[in-house]
């Protein structure tokens, strides 16, 4: 019976502190944002029916193309923002495409609590079945490119920078260290959050950064580079902070998908200073991705 029971608190104790440290994650990456690590899903609506797990028709059918467009992280896509460009088969081969590139015409909702899914949008580049009208021998296998490209952000929030100007004063707050925080879904995100000094009264804040996602960043606006991502990024009172990654200010170059931007307080917090403060930390982009979906056209019997 003292087994038993010494076995039941044993297995309560650890329970209780597994609870814990579970409750204790969530409040530190949750609440604020639902988080995550996906941005805009784009996939191809059938274009018929499976046969040995390809899509198949005859040279005689014709066949839509519409897109879905699905918000997967944290920022609402306005109409307009994501660029859609079939990088498929020759052009000259098809009927009833008008346009390889369109846009979608909607807003796409975040997800939320009261809608976990996030928003949803059908982009179609066919008002009428588009036709291949190429010569067919036995079959043709088709492989349909898809680059998307879309504007996205992503929000962090570090929770409790100590602010103190004697840092040997071991009241209210650390100021070194890992800091808790909070990010947004979204394919570039926010991988950990600390703090240093850099002289007396001088705090500096350490944010890693790194794209998650499949696909590649580069600022709203400007061309892709295709060695690298970018964003550009702003924190909250932003005059009152030096921000730099790689020496650059307010942008940051990811190498091998990774970036480190660090802020340093301007002016130096008075001696008798002791409080904390949330800060909050905006990156924005344009995201690109590219998805492939093959169709199969079969030679049809005469």
């Amino acid at each position: 019976m003292k087994k038993l029971y010494l076995f039941l608190t044993v297995f309560i104790s650890l329970f209780l502190l597994t609870s814990c440290g579970e409750s204790q994650q969530q409040t530190n990456t949750g609440g604020v944002f639902i988080g995550g690590t996906q941005g805009v899903i784009a996939t191809f609506e059938p274009f018929s029916v499976k046969v040995d797990n390809i899509y198949t028709i005859f040279d005689t059918e014709d066949f839509p193309i519409n897109v879905i467009l699905k918000n997967k992280g944290e920022e609402v896509v306005t109409p307009g923002k994501v660029i859609l460009r079939l990088l498929g088969p020759a052009k000259e081969d098809f009927q009833n495409i008008p346009q390889w590139q369109v846009l979608n015409k909607e807003e796409i909702s975040k997800i939320s609590e009261f809608n976990p899914d996030g928003g949803e949008e059908v982009v179609s580049f066919t008002s009428t079945p588009a036709k291949y009208t190429a010569l067919v021998t036995g079959f043709t296998d088709l492989t349909w490119n898809l680059e998307y490209m879309y504007d996205y952000k992503t929000y962090a929030i570090m929770n409790d920078v100590c602010f103190k100007g004697d840092f040997t004063d071991p009241k209210v707050c650390e100021v070194k260290g890992d800091k808790t925080f909070a990010v947004s879904g979204a394919p570039i995100t926010v991988t950990k959050m600390s703090q240093d000094t850099a002289g007396k009264g001088v705090i500096v804040l350490k944010i890693d950064i790194s794209n998650a996602g499949k696909g590649q960043s580069t600022f709203v606006g400007k061309e892709f580079d295709e060695r690298f991502s970018q964003v550009s990024y702003s924190v909250d009172e932003a005059v009152k902070w030096e921000c730099k990654s790689g020496g650059r200010e307010n942008e940051a170059r990811l190498v091998d998908g990774k970036a480190q931007i660090i802020c340093r307080l301007k002016t130096p917090v008075p001696e008798s200073d002791v409080f904390t403060k949330s800060l909050r930390l905006t990156l924005g982009y344009k995201y690109k991705e590219l998805i492939q979906e093959k169709l199969r056209i079969k030679e049809s019997a005469e």
